[in-house]
């Protein structure tokens, strides 16, 4: 007899599959008033430093400031529902905002779109369960990636601190213009925009040396210390409103000496859908021709946001023992990038200055996200107005302070000593990522490709020579490996003056597959042709099941070689 189901259990409970796709439902009935309150001021916190650096990064995409805003609000509400890690927050990043500029043409039409589109992938691909494509993109293409990345965001912001005009954004005529145009710079936008650079690097060294204040020190102590943090955390935020102070103050004045982010439409973005065509003054741009100019954007776009976010998640996850769902990371960006393109949002994904942001601010939650959010609405609502006095040069301060941290200046003296072969990939992904991002990313993917698939088919193989021939291959055989072991048995066991036995040691081969078979079974022949044997040892199940399976001709098999 079965046992009686408990009170209130279904047959089939969907509970378990609720939690797994919304894992809201995994904090949300534990949730307390203390959680609330760190989750407030974190939550607010991250808020400062969203704000300014959404308008920021729309100049890195290209688009016009209010679309950063627009960007930084629909993410954080998602991710609160959705994603799996407390600390993470959604919004325009650096990196994301470069990939805009080069597959959206600095057009607001196509960075939409191209948000809708990026989000039903990572949808697709979450719902298929193919996180795992993120595996093949190793650490020196990102690392090569990011360096490139940090130092083209970089001075592209230098023509903002000398308050240069017609810049081109290509990087290398971006540099010639630049040098060629510098005699040219505008005194205030220079002096402005390095005052800004100097305060935030000083704000940043004081938050990494400040000591951690215990509970039994005096209140003036802790009160201090807070004030402090306080600063340096909101540093953007603060840079941000002195350097606006100083505009108006000018404005008031009657003189302007720096130039102004200008004017920003007043209020929420309308909720509709992105616009599947563009209307241009030489005729309408349709949806297909929009998609084939993108390109291979909609593969870079989506994968590269996920590959952020992930990396981001995982760090924060080893430092606060939870574990990090790499399709449910799917799912959660794909609905935010979808419904943000209601909204007018450009791609979007985990921002990691933000997010650190978030965990040294005590965040207990994703609920952190609803409060960063609500305060960019509010910002949007309210304040636009005030952003007219921003300097451009005070928000070019802040990128660069927020990209510097990306070059990674250890890493090649790391990979020479780790792996020097990891050293290709990274200086092919670093130095053609100048030319375009595009092919920095793909040639660097199809470099690692190249390096991993020779070590697959060429093994490291252990040749030990005696009264026997011991042949040792390092690890499992796939189809490309079969000749290079092949030509290996035979070079060793033909050079030799007089007959001796083979053995083949497959402790290491924990799987083959059928043209591994055909090629042992061709190595058999050729060995009885010289009157030579082949003996097989330390088979695991598998592979043995396989070799058994084939019933290959003169088949000999042992549990050790000793006993071959």
């Amino acid at each position: 007899m079965s046992e009686p189901r408990q009170r209130g259990q279904s047959r089939s409970c969907p509970w378990p599959v609720l939690r797994a796709r919304l894992p809201v439902l995994r904090w949300l009935p534990h949730y307390s008033l203390s959680w609330l309150q760190l989750d407030l001021v974190a939550g607010l916190t991250v808020g400062l430093t969203a704000v300014p650096q959404a308008l920021a990064y729309a100049e890195v995409a290209g688009l016009p400031v209010q679309y950063g805003l627009y960007s930084s609000f629909m993410g954080c509400f998602v991710y609160c529902f959705l994603g799996t890690a407390k600390d993470v927050t959604l919004g325009p990043t650096a990196i994301m905002s470069l990939l805009v500029s080069s597959y959206a043409f600095h057009e607001p039409v196509y960075a939409v779109l191209l948000a809708f589109l990026s989000g039903c992938i990572q949808l697709a691909m979450g719902l298929l369960h193919l996180g795992f494509l993120l595996d093949f993109i190793s650490s020196p293409v990102i690392k090569g990636f990011t360096s490139a990345a940090s130092i083209t965001i970089s001075f592209n912001q230098v023509k903002n601190i000398l308050g240069l005009q017609g810049i081109p954004r290509q990087f290398f005529l971006q540099v010639y213009e630049t040098l060629r145009r510098i005699g040219e710079t505008r005194a205030g936008d220079a002096i402005l925009g390095l005052t800004c650079l100097a305060a935030l690097a000083g704000l940043r060294a004081m938050k990494s040396r400040l000591p951690r204040v215990a509970g039994v020190e005096p209140l003036a102590a802790r009160i201090s210390y807070l004030i402090v943090w306080t600063s340096a955390t909101a540093r953007n935020a603060l840079v941000v409103l002195f350097a606006g102070l100083v505009a108006y103050s000018f404005q008031a004045m009657g003189s302007q000496p720096l130039t102004l982010t200008g004017s920003i439409p007043q209020g929420l973005p309308a909720f509709q859908l992105p616009h599947f065509s563009m209307d241009t003054p030489n005729g309408t741009i349709p949806f297909r021709s929009m998609v084939e100019d993108m390109g291979i954007g909609l593969a870079v776009v989506p994968l590269m946001g996920l590959l952020e976010t992930i990396a981001i998640a995982k760090a924060f996850a080893s430092q606060n023992d939870y574990r990090i769902n790499p399709n449910q990371e799917l799912l959660a960006m794909g609905f935010a990038n979808i419904l943000g393109s209601f909204v007018s949002s450009y791609p979007i994904t985990g921002s990691f200055g933000r997010t650190a942001v978030n965990a040294q601010s005590g965040v207990c939650t994703p609920a952190g996200g609803l409060a960063t959010g609500a305060l960019v609405l509010l910002s949007l609502a309210y304040l636009t107005s005030l952003f007219y006095y921003i300097p451009k040069a005070a928000l070019a301060a802040v990128i660069i302070s927020a990209v510097v941290p990306m070059f990674d200046t250890g890493i090649f003296r790391t990979l020479w000593r780790v792996k020097r072969l990891d050293l290709v990939p990274l200086c092919v992904t670093f130095l053609l990522c100048f030319w375009e991002v595009q092919y920095g990313i793909v040639a660097g993917v199809l470099v690692s490709g190249i390096l991993l698939l020779y070590s697959i088919a060429r093994p490291p193989i252990k040749v030990s020579e005696g009264d026997v021939l011991l042949i040792q291959p390092g690890s499992s055989l796939h189809f490309p490996a079969i000749e290079w072991l092949r030509d290996t048995v035979c070079n060793h066991a033909l050079a030799a003056s007089s007959p001796r036995s083979i053995i083949l040691d497959c402790r290491h081969i924990s799987s083959i597959d059928y043209t591994v078979v055909v090629g042992l079974t061709e190595l058999l022949q050729e060995l009885r042709k010289h009157g030579l044997s082949l003996a097989f040892c330390s088979l695991q199940d598998p592979v043995l099941q396989v070799l058994l399976s084939a019933d290959l001709e003169g088949f000999q098999h042992f549990p050790n070689w000793e006993e071959a």
